[in-house]
């Protein structure tokens, strides 16, 4: 399978199975699009009467652009088979190890985000923080079912983590007790909105934490009509200032400056720019997780308008690059030489096989977006995953899972998607949450065109 599209100038068709991607002229796009179904005379003269008015275009040179379409489809590089649904099934089936925790060591929140999916941090049940013991069981828990893996990850999250950072500092402590003698390297994450920023509490997560998360939805009046505290003040004047020092004090690496945007704020390209303008490079903006009767749920009508966003995004991120200053947007991380293996492009994430949450109390879910939802806790930290049944419905769940995945040209990409966005759009995880794909595959595209524009700028 290929896919064809014309982007900033540039006619690019992907191979979906081997990820080949090649920058043609107009003719071969055009001979491209027709070469599985048509015939070579049927080709040359649909292509001869389309550029009639073109002298270059030749019966011989024709017959030289199809023989170089043979050649890549012979090479694997156009056409290619897929041989990788029998992988896909077989990999998770077989893995047993865990390599990731997300600890929600506070299920409580000092700001009110009236997007939140986790119900202001408290996750539809009450303020919650997690105790040293339960967060020792967990890593435990982690070391004991791991397996040969050395590098395992944990996540801090909530709710917001600076809630209960001195058991973080005490399971962190502990973590690098146990971690040498069990044969382990732990790197771990932080999540935050900021506003408990200290200078103690920059200098414990610039020591221990590979990466920080900062909650920042953009512009002063976008970010501080969702993110406010308590008495109804957005948070905008007091994290920013802290986020620049924070940001400034791991010189400039190990974080990234993540927003959401809504139904009101379309045109997030400028909270971006705005994050951009603030001096933060690594940003994130995702699209909001909301039921769709929820005035901030994005429309049908929204997309147009949020597919113009993230060309735009992406041709003013190239234009930055040439002028020496660039950022990073964490959807168009792509690299498609030295990407992501082949196991993880066909198997997705791992929620609730390699990847699970913890609760306050020690619960174990497939994910942060599934944990106060009782049919799908899958067991404890004491007593390991009990509920195999619903562990195996997220084995299930890759590349392949949906029939409309099968013969989807991004499924190398999406994995198949996420399932917590599935279960929420659909009621199944291996439904298919058709908005969510539509935006995924745009930020592909533009992923893609940005590698291409890169390539042809070094020629």
């Amino acid at each position: 399978m290929v896919h064809q599209y014309k982007l900033n100038g540039y006619n690019i068709v992907l191979d979906t199975a081997s990820g080949s991607v090649h920058a043609v002229d107009e003719v071969a796009y055009d001979v491209i699009a027709m070469y599985e179904a048509y015939s070579t005379e049927e080709i040359i003269a649909a292509m001869l009467e389309k550029y009639a008015d073109r002298p270059d275009v030749t019966r011989e040179e024709l017959e030289l652009c199809l023989a170089d379409v043979a050649e890549l489809k012979r090479l694997g590089k156009l056409f290619s088979a897929d041989p990788y649904e029998g992988l896909a099934r077989d990999y998770k089936n077989n893995s047993k190890v865990v390599k990731a925790l997300c600890l929600h060591v506070a299920h409580a929140c000092n700001l009110c985000c009236e997007y939140c999916f986790a119900g202001q941090g408290k996750y539809q049940g009450k303020d919650a923080l997690m105790s040293f013991e339960v967060g020792k069981q967990a890593f435990d828990f982690l070391i004991a079912n791991s397996g040969t893996r050395r590098n395992l990850e944990v996540d801090f999250f909530g709710g917001e983590p600076t809630l209960n950072l001195d058991v973080v500092k005490k399971l962190v402590a502990y973590a690098r007790e146990v971690e040498k003698a069990a044969g382990k390297n732990f790197r771990f994450t932080f999540t935050t909105n900021g506003v408990a920023l200290d200078e103690e509490t920059m200098a414990f997560l610039n020591r221990e934490m590979s990466n920080v998360v900062l909650s920042l939805d953009g512009r002063p009046e976008v970010n501080d009509h969702f993110r406010k505290n308590a008495a109804g003040k957005g948070s905008y004047e007091v994290i920013v200032p802290k986020f620049q020092q924070l940001v400034a004090s791991r010189g400039g690496k190990g974080y990234y400056v993540r927003g959401t945007f809504t139904h009101n704020n379309t045109d997030f390209t400028n909270d971006l720019f705005h994050m951009a303008d603030l001096g933060f490079t690594e940003l994130s903006m995702e699209p909001v997780v909301c039921p769709p009767d929820d005035p901030y749920a994005l429309t049908e009508e929204d997309l147009p308008v949020l597919f113009e966003q993230y060309e735009l995004l992406a041709t003013e991120m190239l234009k930055r690059e040439r002028e020496g200053r660039p950022i990073t947007f964490y959807h168009y991380m792509l690299d498609l030489k030295h990407g992501p293996c082949i196991y993880k492009r066909i198997t997705g994430c791992g929620s609730g096989t390699e990847y699970m949450a913890v609760t306050p109390a020690g619960e174990l879910y497939p994910c942060h977006q599934f944990v106060g939802d009782e049919k799908y806790r899958l067991g404890d930290v004491w007593n390991g995953v009990t509920n195999t049944a619903v562990q195996d419905e997220f084995r299930s769940c890759n590349a392949y899972a949906r029939e409309g995945c099968r013969d989807c040209w991004a499924r190398m990409y999406c994995s198949g998607g996420c399932a917590a966005n599935s279960y929420h759009a659909t009621g199944s995880i291996g439904g298919i949450y058709e908005y969510g794909c539509k935006l995924f595959k745009k930020r592909m595209e533009c992923a893609v065109m940005m590698q291409v524009a890169r390539a042809m700028d070094k020629k």
